[in-house]
């Protein structure tokens, strides 16, 4: 996978161990681009680390449910899976902040935690490999399903889009961008990231959005047709 100005291509061209970045709510996806405002001085010192070397950083969630609850408070525990994002854009506010954009790269698995002095935290991880391999087959998404869910939802929710771009775009840049910018909760946006491949995220974007619509308006196949 091409990311930037970089090249990851197997497990050798990531690191074994990668600081984190716990935001709820948030979801990065491989090939996906997230904007960051960036102010807490733990994650500036993150940023500066990882501008100073390979530029690679990890977006996960804080842990979803109460089995997963905290050992101690100011080392709350995380969700088990997250993605590597890297740096690809950057720029510093004059107040304090840094804005910047992550490139997702692909997802990791949270292993063992690594001690150490800094203010933020850092992890060995177990990347998957097959999220750098670009050749995923997106002919199996039910494109007209995924779309019809979209127009739905911003149907009833008084939105807009470029059905113009959104008719150019590949099945692949459809669910990810979808995916990535939906309003969804926490437990949502991880169901899409742990998501085994690009037909399955496809079908849970499809499913949560029909849920939320009829909860939201009433019944959604009524709201879909």
């Amino acid at each position: 996978m091409q990311v930037g100005n970089a090249r990851y291509l197997s497990e050798k061209d990531l690191p074994e161990k990668l600081p984190v970045f716990p935001i709820s709510g948030a979801l990065l996806l491989p090939g996906g681009q997230l904007p960051l405002n960036v102010f807490e001085p733990r994650y500036l010192a993150m940023l500066d680390d990882a501008l100073a070397s390979n530029r690679l950083i990890g977006m996960i969630q804080p842990a979803l449910t109460e089995a997963q609850t905290n050992i101690l408070p100011e080392r709350p525990a995380l969700a088990p899976v997250g993605c590597i994002g890297r740096i690809t854009s950057f720029s510093e506010t004059g107040d304090g902040r840094y804005i910047l954009s992550l490139s997702g790269v692909c997802r990791f698995r949270l292993m063992d935690e690594v001690p150490g002095s800094k203010l933020y935290r850092c992890f060995k991880i177990a990347p998957f490999i097959a999220d750098l391999v670009s050749s995923e087959d997106d002919s199996q998404v039910d494109r007209a399903g995924l779309l019809a869910a979209f127009r739905a939802y911003l149907d009833a929710n008084k939105l807009e889009a470029d059905w113009e771009s959104v008719e150019r775009a590949s099945n692949t840049t459809l669910v990810t961008s979808m995916a990535m910018m939906s309003p969804f909760g926490p437990a949502e946006k991880q169901a899409l990231l742990e998501a085994p491949d690009l037909k399955t995220r496809a079908e849970t974007l499809v499913a949560i959005t029909e849920i939320v619509l009829a909860r939201t308006f009433g019944d959604s196949d009524t709201i879909l047709q």
